[in-house]
């Protein structure tokens, strides 16, 4: 019973961590564009000649 008066609090704060990182990334613009990049693997550069 004593781990969990540890583990609720770092749960929560590993919880809360993860959605502030995932809302930084919705902020910084990491999910505006994901059909280019599937679209980009498919083309050849052309200045790697």
């Amino acid at each position: 019973m004593n781990g969990l008066i540890f583990l609720i609090p770092v749960a929560l704060g590993m919880g809360g961590l993860g959605l502030a990182a995932f809302f930084w990334s919705m902020r910084s613009g990491q999910y505006e564009d994901l059909d280019g990049a599937a679209q980009r693997i498919l083309l050849d550069d052309e200045d790697a000649a």
